[in-house]
């Protein structure tokens, strides 16, 4: 397909103004790199509570951060290509009927994670009915090192590749640019971090599932197994997401046994899939 010159795009005839809108703040949030809720309010001719929504919608989705001053920033999304080949979508539909049988049975949002270099992507989710649950976040992409479903994929790399991810050289220092974002999406450790970041992968990888605790999201928990193909390559991710309330009745209870089982279920259908993009990412950094 080839790209129409400029000078023959045109305005559509029937504009849809909330998403012309949100489309101007993803440029504002690209070119400008900060974005403070007045200034996006008059740069759209809008009222700040309507900015205040689109900007709220950016930050659910992952295409804006929100700093400790109300500073809007550019969200992991913003930069995030599309995937190398189509393998996630038959990945996906083999895993639905597994996750939304999980869901039922626990009673928490299931969700499907793929990492891509330092980041984990959210394929799909399957919520449940309860009043107190965890929300969509399909489409979503968050730094993977916080993520349960990141890190029990992380847990799967040699040192090398982590160092490569996420080792700060002694020689380079940590540079502060004004306010720190919601979370870093780039992240370097000093040795130091970085020891311990590994302890800890190590013993995600023996006891066989990872845990988030209100690291993405303030009063969300989240437990992570990884999936598997022929091979016994880790080509993604199941993770349950539960309000903090529940973590601990969870983490001694039955959650990660039967998301375990779901997992062995899944793993009998996509054994064919290869993770092209998953293997291409550990490769390239």
């Amino acid at each position: 397909m080839q790209n129409k010159p400029m000078d023959t795009i045109r305005k559509p005839t029937y504009m849809l103004e909330s998403v012309d809108n949100a489309l101007r703040l993803l440029q504002l949030l690209r070119d400008a790199g900060a974005l403070r809720l007045k200034d996006a309010a008059q740069e759209l001719g809008t009222a700040p509570s309507t900015a205040h929504r689109l900007l709220a919608m950016l930050v659910y989705r992952g295409f804006a951060v929100q700093d400790e001053k109300r500073m809007y920033h550019p969200g992991p999304a913003l930069g995030v290509g599309p995937a190398r080949q189509g393998w996630t979508r038959d990945f996906t539909d083999m895993c639905r009927p597994h996750m939304e049988a999980l869901a039922a049975l626990t009673g928490e949002t299931i969700n499907l994670v793929i990492r891509v270099g330092s980041q984990a992507r959210f394929l799909w989710t399957a919520e449940t009915e309860s009043i107190l649950r965890v929300g969509d976040r399909r489409g979503q992409v968050l730094p993977a090192e916080l993520t349960a479903g990141g890190r029990i994929l992380l847990a799967e790399l040699p040192r090398s590749v982590l160092e490569q991810l996420y080792l700060r050289p002694a020689d380079e220092p940590r540079i502060s640019q004004g306010p720190t974002p919601a979370y870093e999406t780039d992240r370097r450790m000093a040795i130091g971090e970085f020891e311990e970041f590994v302890h800890e992968l190590e013993a995600a990888r023996h006891v066989g599932f990872a845990v988030n605790v209100e690291q993405t999201e303030a009063g969300v928990a989240a437990f992570g197994v990884a999936i598997r193909n022929a091979r016994g390559t880790a080509i993604g991710a199941v993770t349950a997401a539960v309000p903090i309330t529940r973590y601990r009745q969870h983490l001694r209870g039955k959650l990660v046994a039967q998301m375990q089982a779901a997992v062995r279920g899944i793993e009998v259908d996509i054994a064919d899939i290869e993770g092209t993009d998953a293997q291409y990412s550990a490769q390239q950094k």
